[in-house]
Protein backbone atom coordinates (compact mmCIF):
# COMPACT_ATOMS: atom_id res chain seq x y z
CA UNK A 1 0.00 0.00 0.00
CA UNK A 2 2.99 2.36 0.63
CA UNK A 3 4.59 2.27 -2.45
CA UNK A 4 0.76 3.01 -4.28
CA UNK A 5 0.79 5.77 -1.63
CA UNK A 6 4.20 7.01 -3.13
CA UNK A 7 3.50 6.67 -6.60
CA UNK A 8 0.55 8.47 -6.35
CA UNK A 9 2.05 11.58 -4.76
CA UNK A 10 4.47 11.21 -7.42
CA UNK A 11 1.56 11.36 -10.17
CA UNK A 12 0.36 14.81 -8.00
CA UNK A 13 3.19 16.47 -8.37
CA UNK A 14 3.73 16.28 -11.58
CA UNK A 15 -0.01 17.33 -12.35
CA UNK A 16 1.05 19.77 -10.05
CA UNK A 17 4.04 21.12 -11.61
CA UNK A 18 2.32 21.64 -14.85
CA UNK A 19 -1.18 23.65 -14.33
CA UNK A 20 -1.63 26.67 -11.86
CA UNK A 21 -2.21 26.14 -8.12
CA UNK A 22 -5.71 27.01 -8.69
CA UNK A 23 -6.40 24.89 -11.29
CA UNK A 24 -4.34 22.16 -9.39
CA UNK A 25 -6.63 22.71 -6.25
CA UNK A 26 -9.94 23.15 -7.68
CA UNK A 27 -9.81 19.89 -10.15
CA UNK A 28 -6.60 17.69 -9.77
CA UNK A 29 -5.99 17.72 -6.03
CA UNK A 30 -10.00 16.17 -4.96
CA UNK A 31 -8.48 12.72 -6.79
CA UNK A 32 -8.77 9.52 -4.58
CA UNK A 33 -6.62 6.80 -5.65
CA UNK A 34 -8.63 3.85 -5.20
CA UNK A 35 -6.80 0.96 -6.87
CA UNK A 36 -3.68 -0.07 -9.23
CA UNK A 37 -4.53 -3.71 -10.90
CA UNK A 38 -3.36 -5.13 -13.86
CA UNK A 39 -1.74 -2.26 -15.26
CA UNK A 40 -4.82 -0.38 -14.76
CA UNK A 41 -5.81 2.53 -12.02
CA UNK A 42 -8.61 3.74 -10.91
CA UNK A 43 -9.29 7.20 -9.73
CA UNK A 44 -12.66 8.46 -8.17
CA UNK A 45 -13.78 11.88 -8.15
CA UNK A 46 -17.51 14.02 -7.49
CA UNK A 47 -19.77 13.51 -10.43
CA UNK A 48 -19.71 17.15 -11.35
CA UNK A 49 -15.81 17.43 -11.49
CA UNK A 50 -15.45 13.32 -13.42
CA UNK A 51 -16.38 15.01 -16.52
CA UNK A 52 -14.34 18.04 -16.76
CA UNK A 53 -11.35 16.22 -15.63
CA UNK A 54 -11.91 13.75 -18.67
CA UNK A 55 -12.15 16.42 -21.22
CA UNK A 56 -9.52 18.77 -19.87
CA UNK A 57 -6.66 16.92 -17.77
CA UNK A 58 -6.80 12.92 -19.06
CA UNK A 59 -4.03 13.50 -21.49
CA UNK A 60 -1.64 15.19 -18.25
CA UNK A 61 -2.89 12.50 -15.86
CA UNK A 62 -1.74 9.39 -18.69
CA UNK A 63 1.28 11.46 -18.87
CA UNK A 64 2.21 11.88 -15.64
CA UNK A 65 1.63 8.18 -14.80
CA UNK A 66 4.21 7.52 -17.86
CA UNK A 67 6.48 9.24 -16.69
CA UNK A 68 6.61 7.93 -13.32
CA UNK A 69 6.21 4.39 -14.10
CA UNK A 70 8.25 4.58 -17.75
CA UNK A 71 5.22 2.50 -19.49
CA UNK A 72 1.56 3.65 -20.60
CA UNK A 73 -1.43 2.62 -18.49
CA UNK A 74 -5.47 2.34 -18.50
CA UNK A 75 -6.80 4.96 -16.49
CA UNK A 76 -10.62 4.99 -15.38
CA UNK A 77 -12.19 7.89 -13.46
CA UNK A 78 -15.13 6.71 -11.26
CA UNK A 79 -17.55 8.69 -9.45
CA UNK A 80 -17.07 9.10 -5.92
CA UNK A 81 -19.16 6.59 -3.42
CA UNK A 82 -20.54 9.22 -0.59
CA UNK A 83 -22.12 6.42 1.40
CA UNK A 84 -18.15 4.73 1.93
CA UNK A 85 -16.31 7.71 1.03
CA UNK A 86 -15.45 8.87 4.91
CA UNK A 87 -14.29 4.97 6.08
CA UNK A 88 -12.00 5.38 2.66
CA UNK A 89 -10.36 8.53 3.66
CA UNK A 90 -10.10 7.62 7.53
CA UNK A 91 -8.13 4.51 6.03
CA UNK A 92 -5.95 6.32 3.95
CA UNK A 93 -5.59 8.78 6.28
CA UNK A 94 -4.11 6.14 8.94
CA UNK A 95 -1.76 4.40 5.90
CA UNK A 96 -0.50 8.07 5.39
CA UNK A 97 0.07 9.07 9.26
CA UNK A 98 1.98 5.68 9.79
CA UNK A 99 3.92 6.48 6.17
CA UNK A 100 5.03 9.96 7.89
CA UNK A 101 5.30 9.46 11.27
CA UNK A 102 7.88 6.71 9.75
CA UNK A 103 9.29 8.51 7.65
CA UNK A 104 9.62 11.65 9.92
CA UNK A 105 11.68 10.99 13.21
CA UNK A 106 14.89 11.31 14.81
CA UNK A 107 15.82 8.19 14.15
CA UNK A 108 15.26 8.07 10.47
CA UNK A 109 17.50 11.59 10.50
CA UNK A 110 20.86 11.60 9.27
CA UNK A 111 22.83 12.54 11.30
CA UNK A 112 26.49 14.30 9.59
CA UNK A 113 28.76 17.72 10.24
CA UNK A 114 26.55 19.61 8.04
CA UNK A 115 23.18 19.35 11.01
CA UNK A 116 24.91 17.56 14.12
CA UNK A 117 23.89 21.10 15.93
CA UNK A 118 20.40 21.72 14.92
CA UNK A 119 20.10 17.58 15.23
CA UNK A 120 21.26 17.94 19.16
CA UNK A 121 19.31 20.92 19.85
CA UNK A 122 16.03 19.44 18.36
CA UNK A 123 16.18 16.50 20.59
CA UNK A 124 17.01 18.71 23.59
CA UNK A 125 13.94 20.92 23.16
CA UNK A 126 11.25 17.31 22.38
CA UNK A 127 12.70 15.84 25.54
CA UNK A 128 12.31 18.87 27.76
CA UNK A 129 9.79 21.30 25.87
CA UNK A 130 9.82 24.88 27.38
CA UNK A 131 12.92 24.60 29.28
CA UNK A 132 15.65 24.06 27.34
CA UNK A 133 16.32 26.35 24.40
CA UNK A 134 13.24 28.87 24.10
CA UNK A 135 12.55 29.80 21.14
CA UNK A 136 14.61 27.21 18.96
CA UNK A 137 15.14 29.00 15.61
CA UNK A 138 16.19 26.53 12.76
CA UNK A 139 16.96 27.91 9.30
CA UNK A 140 19.07 26.45 6.13
CA UNK A 141 18.24 26.64 2.84
CA UNK A 142 14.77 24.47 1.52
CA UNK A 143 15.35 20.54 1.23
CA UNK A 144 17.66 19.88 4.48
CA UNK A 145 15.79 18.81 6.86
CA UNK A 146 13.71 21.61 8.68
CA UNK A 147 10.77 19.93 8.42
CA UNK A 148 11.60 16.65 9.46
CA UNK A 149 13.30 18.08 12.34
CA UNK A 150 9.82 19.47 13.31
CA UNK A 151 7.92 16.55 12.69
CA UNK A 152 10.66 14.69 14.51
CA UNK A 153 10.11 16.77 17.86
CA UNK A 154 6.32 16.80 17.22
CA UNK A 155 6.16 12.39 17.27
CA UNK A 156 8.63 12.63 20.18
CA UNK A 157 6.36 15.38 22.32
CA UNK A 158 3.13 13.41 21.24
CA UNK A 159 4.71 10.07 21.94
CA UNK A 160 5.56 11.12 25.82
CA UNK A 161 2.35 13.18 26.44
CA UNK A 162 -0.26 12.21 24.42
CA UNK A 163 -2.36 14.72 25.58
CA UNK A 164 -0.55 18.01 25.20
CA UNK A 165 -1.58 20.39 23.14
CA UNK A 166 0.90 21.37 20.36
CA UNK A 167 0.27 23.29 16.81
CA UNK A 168 1.99 22.68 13.87
CA UNK A 169 1.54 25.05 11.17
CA UNK A 170 3.32 27.14 8.59
CA UNK A 171 4.00 31.09 8.41
CA UNK A 172 2.25 30.67 5.54
CA UNK A 173 -1.02 29.15 7.22
CA UNK A 174 -0.68 31.12 10.11
CA UNK A 175 -1.01 34.23 8.00
CA UNK A 176 -4.10 32.82 6.00
CA UNK A 177 -5.99 31.81 9.28
CA UNK A 178 -5.34 34.95 10.63
CA UNK A 179 -7.11 37.18 7.84
CA UNK A 180 -10.00 34.53 8.09
CA UNK A 181 -9.98 35.25 11.62
CA UNK A 182 -10.71 38.56 11.16
CA UNK A 183 -13.10 38.85 7.84
CA UNK A 184 -15.60 36.44 9.89
CA UNK A 185 -14.83 37.96 13.34
CA UNK A 186 -13.84 34.92 15.41
CA UNK A 187 -10.94 36.16 16.61
CA UNK A 188 -11.37 35.27 20.18
CA UNK A 189 -11.12 31.49 18.59
CA UNK A 190 -8.15 32.39 16.81
CA UNK A 191 -6.54 33.42 19.73
CA UNK A 192 -7.75 30.55 22.01
CA UNK A 193 -6.20 28.29 19.52
CA UNK A 194 -2.80 29.64 19.70
CA UNK A 195 -2.25 31.00 23.09
CA UNK A 196 -3.43 28.02 24.81
CA UNK A 197 -0.86 25.24 23.51
CA UNK A 198 1.83 23.81 25.45
CA UNK A 199 4.03 24.17 21.97
CA UNK A 200 3.90 25.91 18.31
CA UNK A 201 5.89 24.83 16.00
CA UNK A 202 5.98 27.08 13.00
CA UNK A 203 7.42 25.95 9.61
CA UNK A 204 8.75 28.90 7.04
CA UNK A 205 8.11 31.14 9.58
CA UNK A 206 9.88 33.98 7.27
CA UNK A 207 6.20 33.96 5.30
CA UNK A 208 4.71 36.59 8.10
CA UNK A 209 7.55 39.00 7.36
CA UNK A 210 5.96 41.91 6.06
CA UNK A 211 2.60 41.68 6.56
CA UNK A 212 1.82 43.87 9.41
CA UNK A 213 -1.32 42.93 10.93
CA UNK A 214 0.30 38.98 10.92
CA UNK A 215 3.28 40.03 12.74
CA UNK A 216 1.11 42.32 15.26
CA UNK A 217 -0.77 38.96 16.22
CA UNK A 218 2.41 36.61 16.12
CA UNK A 219 4.41 39.02 18.76
CA UNK A 220 1.26 38.85 21.35
CA UNK A 221 1.42 35.25 20.28
CA UNK A 222 4.84 34.82 21.27
CA UNK A 223 5.05 36.51 24.13
CA UNK A 224 2.44 35.07 25.49
CA UNK A 225 3.42 31.04 25.15
CA UNK A 226 7.10 32.30 26.13
CA UNK A 227 6.16 33.92 29.42
CA UNK A 228 4.07 30.63 30.28
CA UNK A 229 7.42 28.70 28.77
CA UNK A 230 5.75 27.00 26.33
CA UNK A 231 8.05 25.75 23.58
CA UNK A 232 8.18 27.73 20.16
CA UNK A 233 10.52 26.10 17.09
CA UNK A 234 10.49 27.97 14.16
CA UNK A 235 12.05 27.04 11.23
CA UNK A 236 13.20 29.54 8.01
CA UNK A 237 15.08 29.83 4.98
CA UNK A 238 17.45 32.47 6.64
CA UNK A 239 18.69 33.92 10.34
CA UNK A 240 16.57 36.10 11.87
CA UNK A 241 18.93 39.46 10.45
CA UNK A 242 18.22 38.17 7.08
CA UNK A 243 14.42 38.43 6.88
CA UNK A 244 14.57 41.84 6.63
CA UNK A 245 10.90 43.27 6.16
CA UNK A 246 10.73 41.59 9.87
CA UNK A 247 10.08 44.06 12.82
CA UNK A 248 12.93 44.48 14.78
CA UNK A 249 10.69 43.84 18.07
CA UNK A 250 10.29 40.26 16.41
CA UNK A 251 13.42 39.78 15.32
CA UNK A 252 15.25 40.22 18.61
CA UNK A 253 12.51 37.66 20.07
CA UNK A 254 13.11 35.04 17.22
CA UNK A 255 17.02 35.62 18.10
CA UNK A 256 16.74 35.53 21.97
CA UNK A 257 16.76 31.42 22.22
CA UNK A 258 19.44 29.10 20.09
CA UNK A 259 19.63 29.95 16.50
CA UNK A 260 20.90 26.34 14.92
CA UNK A 261 21.66 26.21 10.97
CA UNK A 262 21.94 23.21 8.69
CA UNK A 263 24.02 23.48 5.95
CA UNK A 264 24.06 21.01 2.70
CA UNK A 265 24.96 17.11 3.41
CA UNK A 266 28.90 15.97 2.38
CA UNK A 267 29.39 13.35 0.03
CA UNK A 268 29.19 11.15 2.82
CA UNK A 269 25.55 11.81 4.59
CA UNK A 270 23.96 11.98 1.18
CA UNK A 271 24.57 8.30 0.85
CA UNK A 272 23.74 7.25 3.73
CA UNK A 273 20.95 9.34 3.34
CA UNK A 274 19.98 7.39 0.18
CA UNK A 275 20.90 3.78 2.15
CA UNK A 276 18.18 4.75 4.79
CA UNK A 277 15.57 5.82 2.38
CA UNK A 278 15.94 2.94 0.54
CA UNK A 279 16.26 0.84 3.95
CA UNK A 280 12.61 2.08 5.32
CA UNK A 281 11.14 1.04 1.97
CA UNK A 282 12.40 -2.24 1.58
CA UNK A 283 14.74 -1.86 -1.75
CA UNK A 284 18.37 -3.19 -2.57
CA UNK A 285 20.33 -0.48 -3.80
CA UNK A 286 23.79 -1.31 -5.31
CA UNK A 287 27.10 0.86 -4.25
CA UNK A 288 27.26 1.92 -7.04
CA UNK A 289 24.02 3.70 -7.78
CA UNK A 290 23.96 4.67 -4.21
CA UNK A 291 27.44 6.75 -5.02
CA UNK A 292 26.12 7.95 -8.21
CA UNK A 293 22.93 9.69 -6.73
CA UNK A 294 24.79 11.30 -4.11
CA UNK A 295 27.21 12.75 -6.64
CA UNK A 296 24.62 13.80 -8.88
CA UNK A 297 22.42 15.63 -6.20
CA UNK A 298 24.34 17.54 -3.80
CA UNK A 299 22.11 20.62 -2.57
CA UNK A 300 18.49 18.76 -1.26
CA UNK A 301 17.50 16.32 0.93
CA UNK A 302 13.99 16.18 -0.43
CA UNK A 303 15.54 15.48 -4.05
CA UNK A 304 17.25 12.78 -2.43
CA UNK A 305 14.43 11.43 -1.31
CA UNK A 306 12.52 12.00 -4.22
CA UNK A 307 15.22 10.07 -6.54
CA UNK A 308 14.99 6.63 -3.90
CA UNK A 309 11.19 7.31 -4.32
CA UNK A 310 10.68 7.11 -7.85
CA UNK A 311 13.40 3.83 -7.80
CA UNK A 312 10.96 2.08 -5.70
CA UNK A 313 8.25 2.92 -7.57
CA UNK A 314 9.70 1.59 -10.57
CA UNK A 315 10.13 -1.22 -9.13
CA UNK A 316 7.62 -1.89 -7.34
CA UNK A 317 5.10 -1.07 -10.06
CA UNK A 318 6.75 -1.73 -13.13
CA UNK A 319 9.15 -4.08 -12.19
CA UNK A 320 12.28 -2.36 -13.35
CA UNK A 321 14.95 -3.04 -10.91
CA UNK A 322 17.38 -0.10 -10.00
CA UNK A 323 20.13 0.61 -12.04
CA UNK A 324 22.59 3.56 -12.44
CA UNK A 325 20.66 3.86 -16.10
CA UNK A 326 17.15 4.05 -13.54
CA UNK A 327 18.72 6.62 -11.38
CA UNK A 328 19.58 8.53 -13.82
CA UNK A 329 16.21 8.73 -15.29
CA UNK A 330 14.86 9.83 -11.93
CA UNK A 331 17.54 12.32 -11.01
CA UNK A 332 17.03 13.78 -14.18
CA UNK A 333 13.21 13.73 -13.98
CA UNK A 334 13.52 15.50 -10.39
CA UNK A 335 16.25 17.86 -10.74
CA UNK A 336 15.12 19.46 -13.88
CA UNK A 337 11.69 19.92 -13.82
CA UNK A 338 11.17 23.65 -13.46
CA UNK A 339 8.10 24.49 -12.93
CA UNK A 340 6.16 25.99 -15.97
CA UNK A 341 5.48 30.16 -15.84
CA UNK A 342 2.33 30.45 -15.11
CA UNK A 343 2.72 28.66 -11.64
CA UNK A 344 5.66 31.06 -11.08
CA UNK A 345 3.32 34.10 -11.83
CA UNK A 346 0.58 32.49 -9.47
CA UNK A 347 2.56 32.31 -6.65
CA UNK A 348 4.19 35.95 -7.34
CA UNK A 349 0.48 37.23 -7.51
CA UNK A 350 -0.42 35.51 -4.51
CA UNK A 351 2.66 36.63 -2.05
CA UNK A 352 2.02 40.39 -3.42
CA UNK A 353 -1.42 40.14 -2.32
CA UNK A 354 -0.76 38.66 0.97
CA UNK A 355 1.96 41.30 1.44
CA UNK A 356 -0.05 44.28 0.05
CA UNK A 357 -3.30 43.37 2.23
CA UNK A 358 -5.22 43.03 -1.52
CA UNK A 359 -6.49 40.73 -3.96
CA UNK A 360 -5.20 38.84 -7.16
CA UNK A 361 -8.19 40.55 -9.00
CA UNK A 362 -7.15 43.96 -7.75
CA UNK A 363 -3.80 43.50 -9.16
CA UNK A 364 -4.94 42.66 -11.76
CA UNK A 365 -7.52 45.32 -12.48
CA UNK A 366 -7.55 49.30 -13.78
CA UNK A 367 -8.05 50.22 -10.10
CA UNK A 368 -5.46 53.11 -9.43
CA UNK A 369 -5.21 53.87 -5.17
CA UNK A 370 -1.91 54.17 -3.93
CA UNK A 371 -1.41 50.68 -2.43
CA UNK A 372 -2.95 48.79 -5.35
CA UNK A 373 -0.84 50.13 -7.38
CA UNK A 374 2.21 49.92 -5.82
CA UNK A 375 1.07 46.19 -5.05
CA UNK A 376 0.56 45.92 -9.27
CA UNK A 377 4.23 47.82 -10.01
CA UNK A 378 5.85 45.47 -7.59
CA UNK A 379 4.38 42.63 -9.14
CA UNK A 380 5.06 43.86 -12.71
CA UNK A 381 8.61 44.50 -11.56
CA UNK A 382 9.36 40.91 -10.11
CA UNK A 383 7.51 38.53 -12.82
CA UNK A 384 9.85 40.91 -15.02
CA UNK A 385 12.93 40.07 -12.97
CA UNK A 386 12.32 36.04 -12.33
CA UNK A 387 10.70 34.88 -15.66
CA UNK A 388 11.74 35.24 -19.31
CA UNK A 389 8.40 36.57 -20.09
CA UNK A 390 8.36 40.14 -22.70
CA UNK A 391 6.63 43.68 -21.62
CA UNK A 392 3.78 42.44 -24.30
CA UNK A 393 3.31 38.81 -22.21
CA UNK A 394 3.32 40.70 -18.61
CA UNK A 395 0.80 42.87 -19.41
CA UNK A 396 -1.22 40.26 -21.12
CA UNK A 397 -0.70 39.20 -17.59
CA UNK A 398 -2.75 42.55 -16.21
CA UNK A 399 -5.60 42.91 -18.35
CA UNK A 400 -3.79 43.38 -21.91
CA UNK A 401 -2.11 46.17 -20.99
CA UNK A 402 0.41 48.06 -22.98
CA UNK A 403 3.66 47.58 -23.08
CA UNK A 404 4.29 51.14 -22.39
CA UNK A 405 2.42 50.53 -19.51
CA UNK A 406 4.48 47.90 -17.93
CA UNK A 407 7.48 49.50 -18.82
CA UNK A 408 6.03 52.87 -16.83
CA UNK A 409 5.12 50.63 -13.97
CA UNK A 410 8.49 48.71 -13.79
CA UNK A 411 9.81 52.03 -13.87
CA UNK A 412 7.89 53.69 -10.55
CA UNK A 413 8.93 50.24 -8.86
CA UNK A 414 12.62 50.68 -9.54
CA UNK A 415 12.27 54.02 -8.66
CA UNK A 416 10.85 52.81 -5.13
CA UNK A 417 13.50 50.42 -4.72
CA UNK A 418 16.35 52.88 -5.29
CA UNK A 419 15.04 55.88 -2.85
CA UNK A 420 13.38 53.54 -0.31
CA UNK A 421 15.63 50.82 1.75
CA UNK A 422 12.39 49.21 3.11
CA UNK A 423 10.36 48.66 -0.22
CA UNK A 424 13.75 47.24 -1.89
CA UNK A 425 13.85 44.40 1.32
CA UNK A 426 10.19 43.89 0.69
CA UNK A 427 10.69 43.13 -3.05
CA UNK A 428 13.70 40.61 -2.02
CA UNK A 429 11.83 39.15 0.58
CA UNK A 430 9.01 38.67 -1.99
CA UNK A 431 11.15 37.27 -4.37
CA UNK A 432 13.14 34.45 -1.94
CA UNK A 433 9.62 34.18 -0.68
CA UNK A 434 8.39 32.89 -4.21
CA UNK A 435 12.18 31.09 -4.87
CA UNK A 436 11.27 28.73 -2.00
CA UNK A 437 7.90 27.73 -2.14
Amino acid sequence: MESYVELWEIVREYCKSHVTETVYNLWLAPLQLVSFEDNKVTLSVSEFKKNIIENKFFNLLNDAFEDTLGFKIEIEIVILDATNFESKKEKKKKVEDIFNKYDFTFDTFIVGSSNTFAFAAAQAVAETPGHTYNPLFIYGHSGLGKTHLLNAILYKMKSDNENSKIIYTSGEDFTNELISSIQNRTMSDFHNKYRTVDALLVDDVQFIGGKIQTEEEFFHTFNTLAQSNKQIVLTSDRPPKEIQTLEDRIRTRFESGLLADIQPPDIETRMAIIKRKADLLNLELQDDVIQYMGDKIKNNIRQLEGAVKKLNAYYTIGGHPPSIILAQKAIKDISSSEQPVSVTIEKILNEIARTYGTTIENIRSDKRNSNISKARQSAMYIIREITPLSMEQIGSEFGNKHHSTVIYNIREAEKNIKNNPSVKATIQDIINNVREK
